[in-house]
């Protein structure tokens, strides 16, 4: 009983636990919307989203072809959750990443199309873009004790806008489709695996490159002096800087990475020439979609790329829905269902921690009852006999 109590404590289960639920109770809300627009075909519908690429199991080109398309199209999205859980980690809500990832697009595309750089520099730039647009809100944050959200929120519209500005030159953009060029030459990431991956094109080094990022994430929060700086300067600023240590520097530094990754998320993935960037009137959701995706893998570097994938997988899997019986957009919603029931990963965390930690802390039964009595009571005993 013990070994099963303690099994079911660690916050590693419960985290998973807690993940998994969300994401079958999306399932089953979505299921339910398929039923109230069209009883008949929801069981088809639903599995037609469920089975995406699998449907191709008798071609395996197709179905490796397929597959690899998710895994280049979740690179984004994995990267933005792990900017996301690196300053959250830090005591940091980097809701800007969305901005950061919109002045990633900019540097990538621009130094790619219009100045026609070598791949390795636009992911460079596309780095110290999005660090650039970190630090000005963590600047504003340390200095100026602007909250991080109100500046990120700000700052990704800023960006929006210089966005469709740059991009929108003739040079890098075809005006008459109100899209950027195609990405070509040497701009374009190197492949990777294309051959396995039934010679999808777009399968490129951003794929290894976004794990090597979790683990670096992983080592830096939980193994480095570095880490711990940053996050205990996060969960109390004053104490950190009564220990000696510099909480300006450290906010700053917080939000320059998160702001960093979410910048080379942006540079991984148009670099792969899979996506041309359009003129946009709403700034990209992806670095919305980062911030369910991280609570969804339960703020673990590791967690995040699962949970990454399965958002992506359902995401594209609504694309092999019959839009016969189903708006298009239904996929959509269903995706947005599950993102929404990810913030509640923690609910159900606590939630499934009471009873067990009632249950782990329940008193024992002690077979020597009588040699913890007072010694009154133990008089008393002796009497009575």
């Amino acid at each position: 009983m013990d070994e099963k109590t303690s099994f079911f404590r660690k916050p590693a289960f419960q985290t998973l636990l807690a993940s998994v639920l969300c994401a079958i109770l999306g399932i089953i809300l979505g299921y339910v919307i398929l039923l109230l627009m069209n009883p008949a075909h929801a069981a088809e519908g639903m599995f037609a989203i469920l089975r995406n690429f699998f449907k191709f199991a008798g071609n395996q080109k197709k179905l490796m072809s397929a597959m690899g398309s998710v895994l280049v199209k979740s690179v984004p999205v994995i990267l933005c959750a792990e900017a996301i859980l690196f300053a959250f980690k830090t005591g940091l809500f980097n809701i800007g990443c969305a901005g950061q990832y919109t002045v990633g697009i900019i540097a990538s595309l621009y130094t790619a199309l219009a100045l026609h750089w070598n791949w390795f520099l636009c992911v460079l730039a596309a780095i110290a873009a999005g660090a650039l647009w970190g630090f000005i809100c963590g600047f504003f944050k340390a200095y100026c004790n602007v909250n991080e959200v109100i500046a990120g929120i700000m700052l990704n519209w800023i960006a929006l806008y210089i966005c469709n500005i740059i991009l929108g030159d003739k040079t890098v953009m075809n005006t008459t489709k109100s899209e950027t060029y195609a990405v070509k030459d040497a701009s374009l990431l190197p492949s990777f695996m294309s051959e396995f991956f039934g010679k999808n094109k777009y399968i490129t080094i951003a794929v290894p490159l976004t794990i090597v990022i979790a683990i670096i994430i992983l080592f830096i929060l939980g193994k480095t002096t570095f880490g711990y700086e940053l996050k205990a300067t996060g969960h109390s600023k004053d104490a950190a800087k009564y220990a000696g240590m510099n909480a300006k520097r450290n906010i700053i530094l917080s939000l320059v990475i998160s702001g960093a990754i979410s910048g080379m998320a942006a540079g991984l993935y148009y670099l792969t020439g899979i996506e041309h960037y359009k003129i946009a009137s709403s700034v990209p959701g992806m670095g919305f979609s980062g911030i369910a995706v991280a609570f969804l893998g339960g703020l673990h570097p590791i967690g995040t790329i699962f949970a990454g994938l399965f958002v992506t997988y359902i995401t594209q899997g609504g694309q092999y829905l019959n839009t016969n019986y189903y708006n298009p957009q239904v996929a959509d919603l269903m995706i947005a269902i599950i993102i929404y029931l990810c913030g509640f990963v923690l609910f159900f965390k606590t939630v499934m921690t009471k009873p067990v930690s009632k249950l782990g802390n329940a008193p024992k039964p002690n077979a020597n009852a009588d040699t913890n009595k007072p010694a009154e009571d133990k008089a008393a005993d002796k009497k009575e006999v």
